[in-house]
């Protein structure tokens, strides 16, 4: 059975916003249990998003595109703040 693969698996912001994925997933392992359902849930969601909107709109209009990485950075941002708030 052939492979299907899509333009987006070829930009590297995909495969950074992949790597971060799995950076956030090892980091909130050590997460206090409390804030499984808290903090924890929101900095992997937050995170997905980045990659999650960089693929849905791949190969559409530039603007369009446009629109979808600034959400996938709004995300960025949130992730940052998610960071902080663990680290205080």
């Amino acid at each position: 059975m052939s492979q299907i693969k899509f333009a987006f698996e070829d930009l590297k912001v995909y495969a950074k916003a992949l790597d971060l994925i799995d950076r956030v997933y090892k980091v909130t392992d050590a997460f206090l249990k409390e804030e499984t359902y808290r903090l924890t849930s929101q900095f992997i969601r937050a995170a997905t998003s980045i990659a999650l909107n960089i693929a849905e709109c791949s190969g559409d209009t530039n603007p369009q595109f446009n629109r979808f990485l600034q959400i996938a950075g709004n995300s960025v941002k949130e992730c940052v703040v998610c960071s902080k708030i663990a680290e205080r």
